[in-house]
């Protein structure tokens, strides 16, 4: 009888979890600090992909780090002529597979986004600072979604080309 309860209990757990889970876009929605990314996000066309597509790993950066743009930047890559720079740079900022932060290696390495070429890798570099990404301090690791993880990070990555 207890393993039938203990059975019950444990299934209705799993299922609580799995109908709380939220895809990328929404868990940023919801942490409420990526607006101008999911404003960007949703103006590239890329909103449904940052949803739905499995095992991606996000580096996020917050209303902060755009804001730390030169004035009239964000504002002039959400115009629909410049469609085209605010993809690369919002594919910049995602990896075609997960990659949580006990996954990163010691030291710098690289890892391919899924910027198209060319510039699409990104320097990371572990230490006991912490992580940095590019130009990118992560202050906040392995927000987990259901689709992927997320890495907050302090500034806006911007590729060399």
């Amino acid at each position: 009888m207890h393993k039938t309860v203990l059975a019950a209990a444990f299934a209705l757990a799993l299922g609580t979890t799995a109908a709380s889970a939220a895809n990328i876009v929404e868990t940023a929605k919801q942490a409420g600090s990526f607006n101008t990314l999911l404003a960007a996000a949703t103006a590239a066309g890329l909103a449904d992909a940052l949803a739905t597509t499995p095992n991606i790993t996000v580096f996020a950066p917050t209303d902060e780090a755009f804001a730390k743009l030169p004035a009239g930047t964000v504002e002039n890559l959400l115009k629909p002529e410049n469609k085209d720079q605010l993809v690369a740079i919002l594919t910049y900022h995602v990896l075609p597979r997960k990659l949580a932060s006990n996954q990163m290696l010691a030291g710098p390495f690289h890892v391919r986004t899924l910027k198209a070429t060319p510039d699409r890798t990104l320097a990371i570099t572990k230490n006991a600072d912490g992580v940095t990404v590019d130009n990118a301090r992560v202050v906040k690791a392995d927000i987990i979604a259901d689709n992927g993880i997320i890495h907050v990070i302090d500034a806006v990555m911007l590729p060399s080309k």
